[in-house]
């Protein structure tokens, strides 16, 4: 076990081709490679979302908000906002592949409206006998 091939106390970096020099400074890793994760994170979900039907929403989200905490608790620990001007560019990249997480998430809750939609009318129809609708009481309680 203690053979140099088979243990290394550093780990292996992992290939990302998000990858960004990392600026010197007290939190400027930390805060860049939480930009990055976001960016995977928001990338896998937008591209998921688009294509694997048996995408688990509520696992990416809790990712998400374990990310946007993170970013958060590390934005508190920079001193000012001049000393986020490094970040500009991850910032404006990430907040791109948020827009285009939105347009996919907005597309696919409307469809979801739009088979609730279908369901509800063809359940109303299947049970109305023809005499009276579900609508025509609407708002008329006796």
């Amino acid at each position: 076990m203690n053979d140099p091939d088979f243990y290394s106390p550093d780990p292996a970096p992992r290939p990302n081709a998000l990858a960004r020099t990392v600026l010197p400074g007290p939190k400027a890793g930390n805060l860049r490679s939480i930009i990055l994760r976001i960016e995977e994170a928001v990338e896998a979900e937008t591209e998921a979302i688009r294509s694997d039907i048996n995408f688990d929403l509520k696992a990416s989200n809790a990712r998400k908000s374990r990310y946007l905490y993170e970013l958060n608790r590390a934005v508190k620990d920079v001193p000012g906002a001049e000393a986020l001007a490094p970040y500009r560019a991850d910032i404006a990249r990430l907040r791109t592949k948020l827009e285009r997480n939105e347009a996919a998430i907005r597309a696919h809750l409307s469809a979801v409206n739009e088979v609730a939609s279908l369901l509800q009318g063809a359940i109303e129809r299947s049970e109305a006998d023809g005499t009276y609708t579900t609508n025509a009481f609407a708002g008329r309680v006796p």
